[in-house]
């Protein structure tokens, strides 16, 4: 076994040992989680997630969860797809200094708006719904998607572009028919790594929708964190139903990620 091989295999298991920790804890009783947190489960406690399912309400959380993400990823992709296509096929003398103005976000710590975005949603009136989170993710979303999107398409031909404009059509319809499709590989990639961040996010959920039936999937498992105790086997369960969408997402969409990162990062 070549040395570089082996020396992944405690990599590898310092990684999977979170996700034993969480899947094994999700199926113990309350009894067992007190003897040990690493020994496996005597048997499959189901009940764990049955009561945490109905406790917390998961399964409505799971939907704002859903319809938040879905809302701000195809926004994410339709606005920074067509910023990314002005940027890479715009004049070089003025694409650059707009790709840094974009670049910022990536370098400006996002703690430093939180207080005056919240505030800007309060005197909104927005606060507390769905709309508040989506505009605030398309927004933070965009530095990185128009980074990836422009980093592709400067690896791309602009000879079907020339060639759509020859036979009359306009930017739109360019974009629309001829640019758009031919992003398909980064757009999995865009879609995956915001769909993680998004999905998984806990801090602005928890102050724009703390409180109301709107809070999302990480936001609902926290009420099983206490004051003065805690319900681990409930919690556990909660994080493996919140982990399973993004999961599947994941294996569906995994072929595009090196892809499109190995595009963008060319670029």
């Amino acid at each position: 076994m070549p040395l570089l091989e082996f020396a992944m295999i405690p990599i590898t298991v310092a990684y999977l040992f979170p996700l034993y920790v969480m899947v094994a804890m999700s199926f113990k009783t309350t009894a067992e989680i007190g003897t040990s947190t690493v020994a496996p489960p005597e048997g499959l406690y189901t009940e764990n997630y049955a009561t945490a399912w109905t406790e917390a309400d998961l399964g409505r959380a799971m939907a704002n969860s859903v319809i938040i993400t879905v809302l701000s990823i195809s926004l994410a992709v339709l606005v920074g797809s067509m910023a990314g296509y002005a940027i890479a096929r715009g004049a070089r003398r003025t694409s650059g200094p707009k790709l840094m103005l974009f670049l910022l976000g990536l370098m400006i710590p996002g703690q430093l708006g939180m207080v005056p975005l919240y505030m800007l949603m309060r005197d909104l009136g927005l606060l507390q719904s769905h709309a508040s989170l989506i505009i605030f993710y398309v927004g933070s979303l965009m530095p990185l998607t128009v980074f990836l999107y422009v980093g592709f398409l400067k690896t791309q031909s602009s000879t079907y572009e020339e060639a759509a404009r020859i036979d009359g059509a306009s930017w739109w319809q360019t974009y629309a028919r001829v640019v758009f499709p031919l992003l398909r590989p980064v757009t999995g990639t865009v879609i995956i790594v915001n769909a993680i961040n998004t999905w998984n996010d806990f801090l602005t959920p928890l102050l724009y929708l703390a409180g109301t039936p709107n809070r999302t999937l990480p936001v609902a498992v926290f009420s099983f964190q206490g004051e003065f105790a805690s319900e681990w086997g409930l919690i556990f369960a909660g994080m493996v139903i919140a982990a399973l969408p993004i999961l599947v997402v994941y294996f569906f969409l995994q072929r595009h990620v090196i892809r499109g990162f190995g595009g963008g990062l060319k670029g």
